[in-house]
This record gives C-alpha cells, sequence and structure tokens, in this order.
C-alpha cells in the first residue's frame, strides 16, 4: 500500500493554485489573445469564482496522484517530486495539450501558455511534496 501524506498533498495543491494564479496574472492578456477572446468575451472583468474554485479541487486531485506516483517511485525526496512530477507533465499534459489544441486549431501559443502553466503547478507541488519526504 502506498502511503499518502494528505498534508503534503493539501499544502502542494495550495502551491500549485498560487502558481497558477500568478501565471495567468502575468500571461492572462497573451492567454486571452491566443483563445482569440476579450475580457468581455471571458464574462468581464470579474472574479470567475466557479473555474477558480474547480481549479482548485483539480489542483487537490493532481497533487494526490503525484504523491501516489512519487511513493511508487522509493524514496520521497526534492529531487524524486521534481523528476516525477517533470515525467507526469510530459507523458499526459504536454501531450494532451498538442493534440486538443492542434485539432482545434488553436494558436500554438496556447498550447505554450496553458502547458508551461501546468508544468509549473507539478513542478511546485512535486518538490512540495518531495520536501514532506
Amino acid at each position: 500500500m502506498v502511503h499518502i501524506n494528505y498534508i503534503a498533498v493539501f499544502v502542494a495543491a495550495i502551491g500549485a493554485w498560487v502558481a497558477g494564479a500568478i501565471w495567468y496574472g502575468v500571461l492572462g492578456n497573451a492567454w486571452m489573445a491566443a483563445l482569440e477572446k476579450t475580457k468581455e468575451q471571458m464574462g468581464g472583468g470579474g472574479m470567475p469564482v466557479v473555474p477558480m474554485a474547480l481549479s482548485f479541487i483539480a489542483d487537490i486531485v493532481m497533487a494526490c496522484v503525484l504523491a501516489a506516483a512519487i511513493a511508487t517511485r522509493g524514496a520521497t525526496n526534492i529531487k524524486m517530486g521534481a523528476c516525477t512530477a517533470a515525467l507526469m507533465w510530459l507523458g499526459f499534459v504536454l501531450t494532451t495539450q498538442i493534440v486538443n489544441n492542434g485539432f482545434a486549431k488553436r494558436k500554438p501559443m496556447l498550447t505554450v501558455i496553458d502547458s508551461g502553466h501546468w508544468l509549473v503547478a507539478l513542478l511546485v507541488a512535486g518538490v512540495i511534496i518531495g520536501a514532506f519526504g
């Protein structure tokens, strides 16, 4: 049975969520341009409460799965956390972003921005989970 430190998972989810907020806070305009949308089309300038809540729930699930993957690889440390996170990103996130955005004929920059966000979020989560040991 794989041991998961749920405190580490929760802290990692918070870290990933904050990283995403900063990421899109900095790249939000470029992201909307890549989506070919305006602020008005996205619902104005208000706080998107439901998507942000769903994002946090997704970050919890992702951190839980990442913690299990890290634990099954052996030693739980920062290096293993970061390496596992990068492999999960490469194998599952980047590949699906490329396929989905390619078939949707979206701008390549959207894939760069969105997949970059998930790389940073996973690395933050992986490092936190690894640091908890």
